[in-house]
């Protein structure tokens, strides 16, 4: 019996391995002092880089030897000598009759698309920047806990089963909405369980299994693995470089060609890369999309995070709706903390009935203590008392690494947006995989590009958030310059790092 579940076709690892140079001419890349290395060794590191990623998951068939080598225009013997590296380090696996698998070495916790949080303990020694979110803004989260509390009485008389969300959390986003230009009523509004549970039931809900899905590129690392988990087919579409916005052409051609079911676009300070997009570019794309019949999910869970400034100057994408097309995604996780897990929708008020349908085999409905602080935050003014904080922090952690990042690092290329949590930063020659494997090395964590793209576009990229300041974000910039040498000196190549992975 076969030990894969999956199978990768050459043609296909061919496309991930790239831009590894073919014909053998991995050879002549040296590690900084001189010494080529073996086509073999540059493969199966690209191979190992790949499973590390989560981009190739574990378990999978690989090519067959003779596939692989016309694939990459190299001979078969480097091909095996490769895959005879991988199962001496314990990344493939291989039986007679079987062919060959990836694995990871025993010990070793599986990868994932996604970095997951650190643990407390190491937070000592871990500058952590893989996660875009910041501390809780107090002393607002006290506050509203405890006029949540004082509240919760009179809803645990009830049943406490609220799918569509509490009618007094309703009634203040759709008020937050129409003080923001675009009127709306409390049945447009159902709340989630973060914007992630929001955009989850749309797309479970809205797009079947197999359609499409247009996809800024890069784009939210999360959201990405979300649409794959549910077999959705993504179609990428470039965004233009240096915070220039969408590509309009682009977009038109994907719209008019490929008729996605869903198209998920975050035009508010755009994670990964701090994009603010135009309105006319918003009122373009919602235009394009109504002709194609596509839904737009539009999330806004960066939009009020403005740092220069008092606005973004940007309206809604629902402002340029005439009929259904857009369905905005919001929450409270950056604006007062990610552990209120508290997301909204605002749609059509049908969408929301059917939306809502679909929670019986979801989640059931959102924690009401939390929905009750969000409330108290919106309806007492602590929202925008909570936001000013927040805002006033994430611009002292963007200031502070990007100065950090013009101190340490050279050939490094970024553009400074005006608001969010995020920025997107090239990395020069340097792998922003083997990057990330020497960072956490050298203790500063951090997600490569190919985790925000599709089929493992962006490899030299890193995302750097805005969640560190002062001493710490001039230590993380100079750790990361350290990384950078040991990447080019070859000593990520020639190292072990399944030890990032140790539980």
């Amino acid at each position: 019996m076969p030990q894969w579940t999956a199978a990768v076709s050459a043609s296909h690892l061919a496309r991930l391995l790239e831009p590894r140079p073919r014909g053998g001419r991995a050879a002549a890349h040296g590690n900084g002092h001189g010494r080529k290395l073996p086509a073999y060794r540059g493969l199966a590191d690209g191979i190992r880089l790949l499973v590390l990623e989560g981009r190739v998951q574990v378990a999978a068939r690989l090519p067959a030897e003779r596939e692989l080598a016309v694939a990459l225009g190299v001979s078969r013997t480097t091909v095996a000598a490769a895959y005879e590296a991988l199962r001496a380090e314990g990344f493939a696996r291989s039986r007679r009759g079987a062919g060959s698998w990836t694995a990871i070495p025993e010990g070793h916790v599986l990868p994932s698309r996604s970095l997951e949080p650190l643990p407390p303990e190491a937070a000592g020694t871990v500058i952590d920047l893989g996660t875009a979110s910041l501390p809780a803004t107090e002393p607002w989260l006290s506050r509203a806990m405890q006029g949540a509390l004082a509240e919760l009485p009179a809803y645990a008389a009830t049943h406490g089963d609220f799918p569509a969300g509490l009618p007094v959390l309703r009634e203040a986003i759709a008020d937050r909405y129409t003080l923001r230009g675009v009127p709306t009523m409390p049945e447009q509004i159902m709340v989630t369980t973060g914007a992630m549970g929001a955009i989850a039931a749309a797309a479970r809900r809205l797009v079947a299994f197999g359609e499409r899905v247009a996809v800024e590129s890069p784009s939210y690392a999360n959201v990405l693995e979300l649409f794959r988990e549910t077999g959705s087919r993504l179609v990428p579409v470039t965004l233009r470089e240096g915070l220039a916005g969408w590509d309009m052409d682009a977009w038109r051609r994907v719209l008019r060609d490929a008729s996605p079911r869903m198209a998920y676009v975050m035009p508010d300070f755009h994670n990964p890369t701090g994009t603010l997009i135009a309105d006319e570019q918003r009122r373009d794309l919602v235009e394009a999309a109504r002709a194609a019949g596509t839904v737009v999910v539009a999330d806004e869970t960066m939009a009020e995070l403005v740092l220069d400034g008092e606005e973004s100057g940007a309206r809604p994408m629902a402002a340029f709706d005439r009929g259904g097309t857009v369905m905005t995604v919001g929450s409270a996780s950056k604006a007062v903390w990610a552990g209120l897990r508290i997301g909204w929708v605002r749609t059509t008020p049908d969408v929301v009935r059917r939306l809502v349908s679909a929670r019986a085999y979801l989640d059931l409905g959102s924690p009401v203590v939390d929905q009750l602080a969000v409330a108290w935050l919106l309806r007492d003014g602590g929202w925008d008392l909570a936001l000013a904080a927040r805002r006033a922090r994430a611009r002292e952690c963007r200031d502070d690494i990007v100065a950090g990042l013009r101190e340490h690092t050279t050939g490094w290329e970024f553009a400074v947006p005006r608001g969010g949590m995020t920025m997107w930063v090239r990395t020069g020659d340097v792998s922003g995989s083997r990057l990330a494997v020497a960072g956490e090395r050298l203790g500063v964590r951090v997600p490569s590009g190919p985790r925000f793209g599709v089929d493992g576009a962006f490899e030299p990229y890193i995302r750097l958030p805005f969640t560190v300041s002062g001493p710490a974000a001039s230590e993380a910039a100079a750790r990361l310059a350290q990384a950078a040498h040991v990447v080019r000196s070859g000593g990520a190549a020639d190292g072990d790092p399944t030890s990032l992975f140790v539980a």
